[in-house]
């Protein structure tokens, strides 16, 4: 069996689809013949959009084994929709979430139907599966196999040392603060802001809250021209475009002199592993945004493998990487109140029943790899090649 995998989501680009397809493309390539197309940023997007049929026959033609093609998305996936050439192969493909639900009219009742076409589809959770079975696409074309992560990553760090970097660098003494980390884009359904504006409030003074991920430092014409756009149309191209739809309610929050939330940017990623390693907790707080979702929650699991305690939101496919009392704790999404009351109970040490470093860390390793997820793609790949 020969593959041919195809994905604009890929390295130097940063990011858990970007992280999942490298990691895919690895791991399948110790157990077949893997022949790849990827984006990895020497051309413009459109430029590689455009020019992707062509690229697809190219590889066919030169390598008449393969038997099977998989986008690692589902806008590949839909952009490849009109190729011709290669309809010997059997199709497959990746949804992660968002690619499943994206508000559109014409993508949700004309373009996502036609995915019935394809041999096999899979979804990295069990949300995101719904999420297809409820738009039509055949439930015994649907797989769900789950995101992997490194299992050899845990670094180690020592608190009294984290003190002092950050007390350094932000001028603060963080050594009787009690640490919060949150990672990611500041988009909307990530709940930043929902979290800093209605839970912050309700933790002690000795809180403070990390948030790192990328800080849009100003309003470029692009991001300018969008806010002009009626809302209906600015939300679909800010879901569309990965633009950061969090990032003014955020602005617009810290401009009150919030001492109790610090934005790094991004850091190092070894810098980021020690920071969750000595943290008192990490925090997914997911909002539910309509024509969005959160397809699984790989930041989650990174954050458990350096033991760090887990505090997420039951949403989307957050609830497929972190398993209540196993490698962290599920809060329903929105509820302050409940938000509120955890994190206190932790911070305070009032909860007897909370998750050390290494149970953490081991359910995690029990439970998730990138070299089981390949393996579990190697063996769906398998059972349709024949």
């Amino acid at each position: 069996m020969e593959l041919l995998l195809v994905t604009h989501k890929y390295p130097p680009a940063t990011g858990g689809m970007e992280k999942q397809s490298f990691e895919l493309i690895k791991g399948l390539s110790y157990l077949t013949k893997v022949h790849t197309i990827v984006y990895e940023g020497q051309e413009s997007r459109l430029s590689f959009f455009l020019k992707l049929e062509k690229r697809i026959k190219q590889m066919v033609e030169a390598h008449p084994a393969i038997s099977i093609i998989h986008y690692n998305d589902g806008l590949l996936a839909a952009a490849s929709l009109h190729h011709r050439g290669y309809q010997h192969l059997k199709r497959s493909v990746t949804f992660h979430g968002l690619d499943v639900v994206f508000p559109s009219r014409i993508y949700q009742r004309i373009i996502f139907p036609k995915f019935n076409k394809f041999d096999l589809v899979f979804a990295v959770s069990t949300a995101t599966a719904a999420a297809c079975e409820a738009r039509a696409i055949a439930g015994d074309k649907i797989v769900v196999v789950k995101n992997g992560v490194d299992v050899a990553s845990r670094v180690p760090a020592n608190r009294d040392d984290i003190n002092e970097l950050l007390s350094e660098r932000y001028g603060n003494d963080f050594s009787k603060k009690k640490l919060l980390i949150a990672i990611g884009r500041p988009v909307k359904r990530k709940g930043f802001s929902w979290f800093i504006s209605e839970v912050l409030p309700l933790l002690g003074p000795e809180v403070m809250l990390l948030l790192i991920g990328p800080v849009q430092e100003k309003h470029s014409l692009s991001t300018r021209l969008i806010q002009r756009l009626p809302s209906f149309l600015r939300d679909k191209i800010e879901l569309f475009l990965g633009y950061p739809s969090d990032e003014t309610a955020l602005r617009n929050l810290l401009k009150q002199t919030i001492p109790s939330v610090i934005r790094t940017g991004k850091l190092p990623l070894n810098e980021m592993n020690q920071l969750l390693a000595v943290a008192d907790a990490f925090l997914m707080p997911n909002i539910e945004v309509p024509g969005d979702m959160e397809g699984f929650g790989l930041v989650c699991l990174e954050a458990c493998m350096q033991g760090a305690r887990v505090f997420a939101a039951a949403s989307g496919g957050i609830t497929d990487a972190i398993v209540d009392q196993g490698n962290g704790t599920l809060l329903p999404s929105g509820d302050e109140k409940s938000w509120a009351a955890a994190l206190n109970a932790s911070l305070s040490n009032k909860n007897p029943g909370v998750l050390n470093a290494e149970q953490i860390i081991k359910f995690t390793t029990d439970n998730f790899s990138w070299k089981k997820m390949s393996e579990e793609y190697f063996k769906h790949f398998s059972r349709h090649n024949s």
